[in-house]
């Protein structure tokens, strides 16, 4: 997330190989002079800026900012402490030295008080080469001890919040497993019955195609919270971003209205990314429907992409951030924007400013810890009245693979009596599967854990063609490791995993044929179908 500019930070890299800049408040041309010639002979660079009066001096101090001040303390329009006063007002970092044959011990200890950094009488200037030297000195280890602070203090702020969406990413992971199941169950109940029972009327069907669309939108939300929670499988394939959010625009224009132009500027010969396609639509998806509900009155919704190059300065600017080369996608809106106070809250997790029932407050939570579980980050720049940029960043692909989006056709999902081992450890799901393959003429067979399952194959002398295995199951053996044993002995055993939760990692290794937990029950038949069609 961008910080807010400040002068004392973004001017320190210059302070420190330029040379430095004073300003000089005096009226007498000679003894501005004298001052100069002081410094000089001192040995340093010097950039000098000279006022002789309050609008002279004020006009310098809002337009420039200076290392330093140097003021007469009696002058016949303008007093010293009013000058004092004024810089401390616009440059509060900024030291200030009186240089004076008037101002007397009094004077000057009051001076100190009301902030002046030191002073020098007019007839022992020689002193003024070190006050000079002391002030420049402490100021920059002042900001440089500031600049540590705020540096900690982000990390705190980064760190607080690891662990404060950690800490909710555990429950909702834990909640996301169980009811994953209970969609499922749902879900594939309401669509065997539609598929089968030919006698319902008209107003059943109707009622039960309702059940399957709120489940579709519970679903919807659950995987939200399973990315929020990096319990969810992610499978890492390379492709072009450009293709990937061109085949999301045609999507896009329905859900954002007519209302909202949609906007697209793709970045010529874009290097590939590494990446989860449907996690990084999702992610996606959230960033469009915010920028929708940011302009209800219409509007223009820009993506485009390009390739960067991150560098040290980068990184260390945005400390999630790495060097390397990277793929940006822009995705900006012209909106109403998001207040300052509202910003830096918004990747919490279900912090939201939408009404009750327009937001969960998981879009952007779950968008940022995708894009970090992809090795990426995201920057925010927002102004009010006038739109809000997202900047996301994922790393370009530097492996030699093929850019691919996996997509399969439909077909026939009908069976042959093929021989299929069903590997589940939840017996309501697995009663569930069992009977839609039966009904899809497959002859099946079920094992509630990996250790049962190959106890099966030991007791059976008839092959199977297929397994069909959850990727988390019980008994000290993973779905991984159970179809690795299995295929050491049956190498032409066609494998498809199941998932919707893993416990210990984000990751799986790459797999042709994998199921995202919960899926509709013809969505399995036509992966099944797909796999045991599938030439070795």
């Amino acid at each position: 997330m961008g910080r807010e500019w400040r002068p004392e930070l973004v001017s320190l890299p210059h302070r420190m190989i330029a040379s430095p800049r004073i300003l000089i408040l005096e009226d007498n041309p000679h003894d501005r002079q004298l001052l100069e010639e002081t410094l000089r002979s001192g040995g340093s660079s010097f950039e000098f800026f000279h006022a002789q009066d309050r609008a002279e001096f004020q006009s310098a101090l809002e337009r420039n900012i200076f290392d330093l001040v140097i003021s007469d303390f009696g002058m016949p329009t303008y007093s010293g402490t009013q000058a004092l006063v004024l810089s401390k007002k616009l440059q509060p970092e900024t030291p200030f030295i009186f240089v004076s044959g008037t101002i007397g011990e009094e004077r000057a200890v009051e001076s100190l008080k009301l902030g002046a950094t030191d002073y020098i009488v007019k007839d022992r200037l020689g002193r003024l080469n070190e006050a000079v030297s002391r002030a420049l000195r402490e100021a920059r280890e002042r900001r440089e001890h500031d600049h540590d602070i705020e540096r900690r203090k982000v990390l705190e702020e980064q760190l607080h919040q690891a662990q404060k969406m950690e800490a909710v990413g555990q429950l909702a992971g834990g909640i996301a497993h169980d009811f994953n199941n209970l969609l499922l169950i749902i879900h594939g109940n309401t669509e065997l019955v539609l598929q089968t029972e030919k006698q319902l009327s008209d107003q059943s069907r109707e009622h039960l195609k309702q059940v399957t669309v709120v489940a579709e939108r519970a679903t919807h939300l659950i995987r939200q919270l399973l990315a929020f929670s990096r319990k969810g499988v992610i499978q890492f394939q390379p492709f072009n971003l450009n293709q990937v959010i061109g085949n999301l625009a045609k999507m896009v224009k329905r859900i954002i209205g007519e209302d909202i132009y949609l906007q697209c500027q793709f970045a010529e010969n874009l290097p590939s990314v590494r990446a989860d396609v449907g996690l990084t639509e999702q992610v996606l998806l959230n960033l469009f429907v915010n920028a929708r509900d940011a302009m209800p009155a219409g509007g223009t919704i820009f993506i485009g992409t390009e390739a960067v190059d991150v560098d040290d300065h980068t990184v260390a600017e945005h400390p999630a951030a790495s060097v390397g080369k990277f793929v940006c996608v822009t995705v900006r809106d012209t909106g109403a924007g998001i207040p300052p106070e509202n910003l830096p809250r918004i990747f919490e997790p279900f912090f939201t400013t939408k009404p009750a029932g327009k937001g969960t407050g998981l879009g952007l939570a779950t968008a940022y810890n995708i894009v970090q579980q992809h090795g990426g980050w995201i920057e925010v720049a927002s102004t009010i009245g006038k739109g809000t940029t997202f900047k996301i960043f994922l790393p370009a692909n530097a492996s030699r693979e093929k850019d691919e989006v996996a997509s399969r056709p439909k077909g026939n999902s009908t069976g042959n009596q093929e021989k299929i081992l069903l590997v589940e450890d939840d017996a309501d799901v697995r009663n569930l599967i069992r009977t839609a393959l039966q009904r899809a003429n497959y002859d099946v067979q079920e094992a509630a854990s990996g250790i049962e399952a190959l106890e099966l194959c030991k007791k059976n002398t008839v092959k199977f063609d297929l397994l069909l295995t959850d990727v988390v199951i019980p008994g000290g053996t993973s779905g991984q490791q159970l179809a690795e044993q299995m295929q050491a002995v049956q190498p032409q055993l066609k494998v498809i995993f199941m998932s919707g939760y893993h416990p210990d990692s984000t990751k799986m290794e790459p797999h042709r044929y994998f199921l995202q937990k919960p899926c509709p029950i013809s969505v399995l038949a036509e992966t099944i179908r797909d796999c045991l069609s599938e030439h070795p």
